[in-house]
């Protein structure tokens, strides 16, 4: 703070000289002078702030490039006369103020935009993708899940995985946790990406890049698919919703589960086991093999047997797929009444 109010002094001692100088005999011009000095303070104080929110590669850039325009400025101003003259002329004056705001501005917005783009052009690729494979990142949720190695020794997917380092801390952080279940989770994912590393047509690539200025593990890993042009593997909606906002494409095993179930249809018999009681009054809740949730009316005395029930509905949520059911028999009881009436 103490730095910032002795800018500020100086910022308007400068300006009363500058004044001084250029506009003497002119007392009424020192006010105005010391009030540009002031503002100019003010506004290296915000330029200031606003820079250290910036990474330390595009501070670095920034600078250099301030540099080299001020260097250019001096050049041009010592080569047309505009330093002579500047204590003669108010244009001169003016002239000059120009030539060390605009050119120095210049060569920092170079510096950024190659502190931002250009490094990542330079730079060396990071992970070695295979020729005709897009290159996949896997986030903590997936790796955790364990489904992905089981999908991978089937041979549906090919080419490179690649971990990014950021989700390998956020792993042996979950596996450090004084939580038992966390301890658990993150110990699983990291034996999951053991087995991916010893499947034969699977390439696993553990890459170094990271976003010091982004704190969200989730948001480090759709800058890097925007970087390497990689999609991301995931079973996290959240995440999943994010990615495609950004244009980033998502591999959801979710997705992929829910597309490969069995698929039933109304009026169809299948045969369930009554498991617990639902949340309607007689209802009993039954599961397939693969998860799929069935709802059985009036099946609340059926709880703990097998039972053959007639499909009515199928619902498909973002959870995944509900169907709906009655009870084989009385779907068979009904149609014999009506056939009889």
């Amino acid at each position: 703070m103490g730095l910032r109010i002795v800018l500020l002094v100086v910022g308007m001692g400068l300006g009363m000289a500058l004044g001084w100088e250029v506009f003497a005999g002119h007392q009424w011009m020192l006010g105005l002078s010391a009030a540009t000095g002031i503002l100019v303070s003010v506004l290296v104080l915000v330029a200031e702030a606003q820079w250290q929110k910036l990474p330390f590669a595009l501070n670095l850039w920034g600078g250099v490039g301030l540099f080299a325009g001020l260097i250019v400025a001096g050049l041009i101003g010592t080569l047309t006369g505009l330093g002579e003259l500047v204590f003669l002329s108010p244009f001169a004056w003016v002239a000059t103020l120009i030539l060390f705001l605009a050119i120095p501005y210049w060569g920092m917005s170079v510096g950024l935009r190659f502190g931002r783009e250009g490094l990542a052009i330079c730079a060396p690729p990071t992970a070695t993708v295979e020729p005709g494979f897009t290159p996949k990142l896997l986030d903590t949720s997936v790796i955790i899940d364990g489904r992905i190695a089981d999908l991978c020794e089937t041979g549906f997917i090919e080419g490179t995985l690649v971990v990014p380092q950021f989700i390998l801390q956020e792993l042996q952080h979950i596996s450090d946790s004084s939580d038992g279940l966390k301890r658990a989770r993150g110990r699983r994912g990291l034996d999951i990406l053991n087995v991916i590393q010893k499947i034969v047509n699977i390439k696993v690539d553990i890459v170094e890049d990271d976003f010091p200025h982004v704190k969200e593990v989730d948001t480090k890993l759709i800058e890097l698919a925007k970087k390497m042009d990689a999609k991301v593997l995931t079973n996290d909606f959240n995440l999943n919703k994010v990615a495609g906002i950004q244009g980033v494409k998502v591999l959801n095993i979710n997705d992929l589960c829910n597309a490969l179930k069995p698929v039933v249809l109304p009026g169809e018999a299948i045969k369930v086991f009554v498991l617990k009681e639902g949340k309607e009054a007689g209802q009993g809740v039954a599961y397939l093999d693969d998860g799929t949730m069935v709802v059985v009316d009036h099946a609340k005395r059926w709880i703990g047997k097998n039972v053959d029930v007639i499909v009515t509905s199928v619902l498909q949520t973002s959870a995944g797929r509900m169907i709906f059911s009655r009870l084989k028999e009385e779907t068979e009881s009904e149609e014999l009444s009506f056939a009889r009436v």
